[in-house]
């Protein structure tokens, strides 16, 4: 494995590190997840809205049913208020419903529900 390239900013950025599971499921039913996320096929008012709420950065990376997001933003950045915008942009609510079905939460529930912040426990000093 080489590993991930990482973006460079003029200055320091936040770091937000999130999880959720995904129901129990086939090998397929993961693809298919996996493909809803790809390039040129998720929806580009959900990769607008993300980046109109201030987000700079935003990957997920997943172990079997596991998913492991992080998203980095300006030092500024209020989580609660952005996430209070994102569910009201243009098809949020719709592309949360849409993946409901794959993952562990109610249909009804905002990404901010869905997705569980994590506490940093260790870094390398």
């Amino acid at each position: 494995m080489e590993g991930f390239k990482v973006k460079q900013y003029s200055g320091p950025v936040k770091r937000y590190c999130r999880t959720m599971n995904l129901r129990a499921g086939d090998q397929k039913f993961i693809d298919d997840y996996r493909h809803a996320h790809s390039k040129g096929v998720i929806w580009q008012e959900i990769i607008d809205g993300i980046r109109e709420v201030g987000i700079l950065e935003m990957e997920i990376y997943i172990l079997d049913n596991k998913l492991f997001m992080i998203v980095e933003t300006p030092l500024d950045f209020d989580w609660d208020a952005a996430m209070a915008r994102l569910a009201t942009l243009p098809r949020q609510q719709e592309w949360e419903t849409f993946m409901a079905r794959f993952q562990d939460c109610s249909a009804e529930a905002t990404a901010d529900e869905k997705w569980q912040m994590m506490d940093r426990m260790f870094y390398l000093y």
